[in-house]
């Protein structure tokens, strides 16, 4: 536990990517594999539940530090973060003479997971206990663990990196092991090292082909007849896989989701084993043959149960624009062209409609890039967030290589709106008033449109916090209302009604573009503006 506590702060005190591989990699080549494999578990972004109640443990901490609740409510506001703030507070702790720390697969599998079947008495017990094995900066780790909120400033691609490094394992087959779901024990953390190991696990996704923005111009690509034009949707990008009779779907993300979209995994009884597909999944409108809005999709997100109801205003497809695997062999070093012919002679056996291929960008032989630029920006009547742009004889990569795979996007919805509300952030930012929530008018009041946390300079976040502080209105627990004084643009890539939002309107994915340091208040724009951007098609 120690080493992983050390690793951790040694993480997060750097922000260069080369120190921090190293510090993986010599993590990696110490450790036991029964801690190592829990190490890779939480560094690639997995987290056990939440164990205790927050209220419990700031109550709990409140009373070993024997401080007034107050005072730890101020304090807890200052730090900005729970499992820091009872670090600081709990009494320091002397080394045990002779005592060593548990290993970090004990300290989880014997001492934390139980915590989640006590009741509160024993629970309280073990709690102060387990604080009282720690140093400050040990606990702050335990917290974060304890709590289910373990995060630090490395990414699933830098712990592959260091495995690479440590094992001589090719990353991308690294990356291909550690897709879908899996259990952090001694047996597969020796599968993933294992320079031997066959993939077996008939329900494994393969590792996502990501695109990069283009930022150029189309044509400094070459000649247009070397890239394949495809719409880029703005749905749930998932794998199917059908092998052995049965079938799965994983979302980018990793979870499977099978059982969301009963259509598609019906579908995919008519493909033939070990055909694996890359699509998009969609709310999708047979009569015009384009998406529902995004909003629509969501509404079958995250549900146990899909009534008829659902099933018949959201009928789902995945548009598969990929072929990774046919006949049981994996195909992703075949060119494009070869893999998309294939995966046309696939389909075109397919009597459902959940899954088909994609509608074309352009029809015909007339492709050039003043008729792409013309579809790109026809892509918001589509639907679409803009072009993705394929090289014909690229092969399907691990991740977010340059050069064969682009997304051309629209540029994005923009308004002007006054910020009214602040809350402070978290991790670095915890100290600073960096969270936001934006308003526009409607009739004579401001009425709150958006939340944004990205798209200032750390400097202009500095300035907005010292705003922030000094022109308090009102204080809502940790949320500060502000006298509406600033005015920033905002970008939003779309926007649906909604219900659930004062404005009457939800928007996708906003962030700040800039601070409009020209504009006044009374120059943010007004709802019924906003209003009219809407597609209710």
């Amino acid at each position: 536990m120690r080493d992983f506590c050390e690793l951790y702060w040694r993480l997060d005190s750097t922000t260069k990517t080369t120190e921090k591989v190293l510090a993986l990699e010599a993590y990696f080549c110490q450790a036991a594999p029964k801690d190592a494999i829990w190490a890779i578990y939480f560094l690639t972004g997995s987290r056990i539940k939440r164990l205790v109640k927050t209220g419990l443990l700031r109550q709990w901490a409140t009373e070993e530090a024997g401080m007034s609740q107050w005072l730890f409510e101020e304090c807890y506001d200052r730090v900005g973060d729970l499992a820091e703030t009872i670090s600081l507070v709990l009494p320091s702790k002397q080394p045990a003479q002779g005592k060593s720390a548990p290993s970090l697969q004990s300290l989880i599998e014997n001492q934390l997971m139980p915590l989640r079947e006590m009741e509160e008495a024993e629970l309280r017990e073990s709690v102060v206990k387990l604080w009282q094995q720690f140093d400050q900066r040990e606990r702050f780790v335990l917290g974060k663990l304890m709590m289910g909120g373990f995060r630090v400033g490395v990414s699933k691609r830098l712990v592959i990196r260091a495995l690479a490094k440590h094992t001589g394992i090719d990353a991308a087959t690294i990356t291909h092991r550690l897709m879908g779901h899996w259990e952090p024990t001694v047996e597969f953390y020796e599968e993933l090292i294992d320079p031997d190991e066959n993939e077996t696990a008939i329900s494994k996704p393969y590792p996502f082909f990501l695109a990069n923005p283009l930022k150029e111009e189309p044509a400094s690509l070459g000649e247009v007849g070397q890239w394949v034009a495809e719409w880029k949707w703005d749905g749930i990008r998932a794998q199917v896989i059908r092998r052995q009779g049965q079938t799965f779907i994983w979302s980018r993300g990793e979870d499977l989701v099978t059982d969301q979209f009963p259509e598609v995994e019906t579908a995919a009884s008519e493909l033939p084993d070990g055909t694996v597909l890359d699509g998009e999944i969609l709310g999708w409108d047979q009569s015009n043959g384009r998406p529902l809005a995004f909003n629509q999709l969501q509404r079958r997100l995250g549900r146990k149960k899909l009534g008829k109801k659902l099933f018949t205003e959201v009928p789902v497809v995945l548009l598969a624009f990929d072929l990774i695997e046919t006949g049981g062999v994996d195909v992703r070093e075949s060119s494009l062209a070869d893999r998309q012919s294939q995966l046309h002679q696939v389909l075109s056996g397919l009597t459902s409609k959940a899954i088909q291929e994609p509608p074309k960008v352009v029809e015909g032989p007339s492709q050039d890039w003043k008729s792409l630029a013309r579809a790109r920006e026809s892509s918001k009547a589509m639907r679409a967030e803009g072009l993705m742009l394929k090289r014909v004889n690229s092969s399907y990569q691990v991740g977010r290589p340059v050069g064969d795979w682009w997304k051309w996007k629209v540029d994005p919805y923009t308004i002007d709106a006054v910020l009214i509300y602040a809350q402070r952030g978290h991790g670095r930012r915890a100290n600073l008033y960096s969270d936001y929530t934006f308003a526009v008018w409607k009739e004579d009041g401001l009425v709150p449109f958006a939340k944004a946390y990205s798209g200032l300079t750390d400097a202009e976040m500095r300035k907005v916090d010292k705003f922030v502080r000094k022109n308090t209105n009102e204080k809502f627990g940790p949320v500060r209302s502000v006298t509406p004084e600033l005015v920033f643009e905002l970008a939003f890539e779309n926007i649906q009604r909604s219900t659930r939002h004062k404005s009457g309107v939800a928007v996708r994915f906003p962030r700040i573009s800039r601070w409009r340091h020209d504009k006044k208040p009374v120059d943010a724009d007004r709802l019924e503006t906003i209003v009219s951007m809407l597609d209710d098609d």
